[in-house]
């Protein structure tokens, strides 16, 4: 613990609220202490954040931060505990602050409404002892990765997809960092969003939970017994924990014997995630735009592109089936003399479908609809179901 701030001991209400940690004989009156006095960063307020944050505060964890520049949405509601109905619209930080303070008020919680980048990273991430990873894109993973090794402060890691759930403990002493592990994203595109693939919703509160009991025990200085060098994967669906053993990578480029990286650097431009001024770019239609073109070209063909759960919720007229892994093999079903657009959920996957078809050889003039078909329903038929 840095030497300027003042060790702050436990008061009456303290020792009431936390009675049950202070009879653990791993926690007891020095531990509840170092808790107090501790500093734990949530980074995103959503699915994992929520049962850390809340378990963190419970705890007695003295400062909380939250870093989130989201609203909350209906959609988040399923698995995103620390908001509820009377929240909608409300920035995330703001409802979560809320819901900490009731929960314990003996806490303080400061909160980051701002979205977390290279030039913030470094001045937010300093006033804190560890930081836990509540992200859901890999440019945010890995600047928090990198921040944390250059401040030399541990990173609670935690990811959810689906019924399929990770998590770690980097930047401990002699420990793996992230990239150690994961040491280059994945194409962009090639792992969906939770709001593209979906997300059982106890999962994240369970990742959520191992996280928060990761910090509690590095805050503790029981550093042995966390995570370290260990990655525990939990499939849901099956309900079966496995671990994977980690090392720490000595040609790591950031965490390593002779690191290249010394700073932080674009990492949207890492993750491939900057549009390549080589590319020819995809041709949109909005959704507004393809009503009147239904109009015009009776025989328009919609492919799309989603898989047959997301179809039974909804399908546009002229509606193709063509999942995006069968979209190759089966381009011949396709005909080039005829207008196509291709759809998805949200105009991400479709995008990518129009670069694969044009790879591949296709001909005719192919469009991609944005923002998918839940811009559909937004901007022309409410009927339609937004999921």
């Amino acid at each position: 613990m840095p030497a300027e701030r003042r060790l702050e001991e436990l008061s009456r209400g303290d020792l009431r609220r936390y009675s049950r940690h202070l009879i653990l004989p791993e926690v007891g009156l020095e531990g509840q202490e170092k808790l107090k006095n501790g500093r734990a960063l949530l980074v995103g307020a959503g699915g994992l954040g929520s049962p850390a944050a809340l378990y963190l505060a419970a705890a007695g964890v003295g400062r909380i931060g939250l870093i989130d520049s989201d609203v909350v949405d209906e959609s988040n509601l399923q698995r995103q505990i620390l908001h509820g109905v009377r929240d909608l619209g409300r920035p995330k930080t703001a409802s979560a602050r809320d819901r900490l303070r009731a929960l314990n008020p003996l806490v303080e919680i400061e909160t980051f409404d701002v979205f977390l980048d290279s030039s913030n990273a470094l001045d937010i991430f300093g006033g804190y002892d560890l930081v836990l990873d509540g992200t859901d894109n890999f440019p945010t993973r890995y600047l928090a990765n990198d921040a944390c090794v250059l401040l030399k402060k541990p990173y609670i890691y935690g990811s959810i997809y689906r019924f399929e759930g990770q998590a770690s403990v980097f930047g401990l002493p002699g420990g793996p960092c992230y990239r150690c592990f994961f040491a280059e994203p994945p194409p962009p595109g090639l792992v969906p969003s939770c709001g593209e693939g979906g997300v059982l919703g106890v999962l994240p509160g369970i990742i959520g939970c191992v996280q928060a009991a990761e910090a509690i025990k590095v805050l503790l200085g029981e550093t042995g017994n966390t995570l370290s060098g260990r990655l525990l994967l939990l499939d849901a669906w099956k309900m079966k924990f496995r671990e994977l053993k980690l090392r720490r990578n000595p040609a790591c480029p950031v965490c390593g014997d002779a690191p290249s990286i010394r700073g932080l650097i674009d990492y949207q431009a890492f993750c491939g995630l900057k549009k390549d001024q080589n590319l020819e770019p995809v041709p949109q239609i909005t959704a507004r735009e393809l009503r009147e073109l239904f109009a015009g070209e009776p025989g328009l063909q919609v492919i799309d592109i989603r898989e047959p759960h997301e179809l039974a919720l909804g399908k546009l007229p002229n509606t193709r089936a063509m999942p995006y892994g069968q979209l190759v093999r089966r381009l011949d079903e396709l005909d080039p003399t005829v207008p196509a657009v291709v759809v998805c959920k949200i105009g991400v996957r479709s995008e990518m479908a129009v670069r694969l078809l044009k790879d591949a050889g296709y001909q005719g003039r192919i469009m991609n609809l944005e923002g998918g078909v839940n811009a559909w329903a937004r901007e022309v038929d409410p009927a339609f179901v937004v999921y």
